[in-house]
């Protein structure tokens, strides 16, 4: 309907996830497909025109295709962009060869802003793109793509003051024989003070510990904003057909101590769906692998629409809790299956249990039966992305590729 006296136009939701992305002060106007931004200079670098030099593309073979793909020996490592001055990254594409699960895995791709000697970003190639396990699928979102399962599209911007640096480096004992790849970034000539670094960390933990949180977000300081997580569960066959997720995701700002500011209800839940996890994208959530054969399930959730800033610190954890009928938590106690007692939902009622040092026996008659939440130990592994004003951080390096490639399945 068109605007009339007293209506305001409508932004479509595409336009308002770019505008809740953009830069603090870049959001007081909508930027208009039809304006000439002269403050913008496009590039693009691509193996046939490496850091976009003016002028400097397709240069081989007489400019017939010459040059479309790199190979990354093992041990190597290729550089996809090195340019200094001002910019913004916009969109990263990567298609490689090699897709199994320990390849996209022991690839490390990573980011340095402004000459910094640690990378802001630092995380297994595959898991980056939006999917954990090192596992591929199809799907779209606000931040990343893949169309047909093959590719890996980044759309989220990335600002830098003095220079960008992105390389890949093959820590498989395999050569990698293709790597395609086009960097899109703008020239800018102006730097607004508030504009944030993109930060991202990846960690795993390949068996949990009974009653501790899993570190989404280690602890990171400084002023910045949380964007989201992509989480992979390889959950332990111990536990046999019992649900994993039942674990909140808690949030913890600046000064937070033992207790955070934000907690949610539960891992589905976080992603905006309920009793247990599908496959299913949106734009700022998703389930991309939920396989009950293999005991896989790999998530995602963007805080885009509803942003977490922060001022001097932000950590955000993921309780190991699943949940089952009271009977099988019996029959594992039973079995020495190593788990702890949480709570009981009975008829609506939950009936809390744990008291720290001490252990429930889920078959001890004077409890209700019911649901049965119980901390456990599966093997989780999540990519975090925020942005911090600071274009290093101070979180832990990059697992080593036998830790990351582990076990795969």
């Amino acid at each position: 309907m068109p605007a009339g006296p007293g209506r305001k136009p409508r932004l479509r939701p595409a336009l308002l996830l770019v505008l809740a992305l953009a830069p603090l002060g870049a959001q007081e106007q909508a930027p208009a497909l039809y304006r000439y931004d002269d403050a913008l200079k496009p590039r693009w670098s691509t193996p046939e025109g490496l850091n976009g030099a003016v002028g400097g593309a397709a240069t081989e073979n007489g400019g017939a295709k010459g040059h479309a793909f790199d190979s990354i020996k093992s041990g190597a490592t290729l550089v996809l962009l090195d340019v200094p001055g001002q910019g913004v990254v916009s969109r990263i594409w990567i298609t490689v060869a090699d897709r199994s699960p320990q390849m996209l895995r022991s690839l490390k791709l990573e980011m340095f802003w402004d000459g910094e000697a640690k990378p802001a970003v630092a995380a297994p190639l595959g898991d980056f793109f939006g999917v954990g396990l090192g596992r591929t699928a199809k799907f779209h979102n606000a931040l990343f793509a893949s169309p047909e399962g093959r590719s890996f599209i980044c759309y989220v911007p990335m600002p830098f003051r003095k220079g960008a640096r992105i390389q890949v480096t093959n820590e498989s004992p395999t050569d990698l024989t293709h790597i395609y790849y086009d960097v899109d970034f703008q020239r800018t000539k102006a730097w607004d003070g508030r504009n944030l670094y993109f930060h991202a960390h990846w960690s795993r933990d390949p068996a949990t510990t009974l009653a501790k949180d899993f570190e989404l977000l280690p602890k990171v300081t400084g002023r910045g904003r949380f964007l989201g997580v992509n989480v992979g569960v390889n959950a332990n066959p111990a536990y046999r057909d019992t649900w994993w997720g039942e674990g909140e995701v808690k949030i913890f700002l600046n000064a937070d101590g033992a207790h955070p500011t934000f907690a949610g209800t539960g891992s589905e839940d976080y992603i905006g769906t309920g009793w247990g996890e599908g496959e299913f994208f949106n734009d700022t959530s998703g389930c991309l692998v939920a396989d009950e054969k293999k005991l896989q399930w790999a998530f995602y959730r963007f805080q885009v629409p509803d942003p977490v800033f922060f001022d001097s610190a932000c950590r955000v954890t993921l309780q190991q809790i699943g949940g089952g009928p009271k009977a099988t938590l019996a029959a594992l106690q039973r079995a020495d299956v190593p788990l702890i007692p949480v709570s009981i939902d009975h008829d609506g009622t939950l009936v809390q249990l744990y008291q720290e040092g001490v252990v429930a026996r889920a078959d001890d008659p004077k409890l209700p039966d019911g649901w049965m939440n119980f901390y456990r130990s599966d093997d989780v592994s999540a990519t975090a992305y925020f942005y911090l004003a600071t274009p290093s951080d101070d979180l832990p390096a990059l697992q080593p590729a036998s830790v990351r490639a582990d076990a795969l399945k």
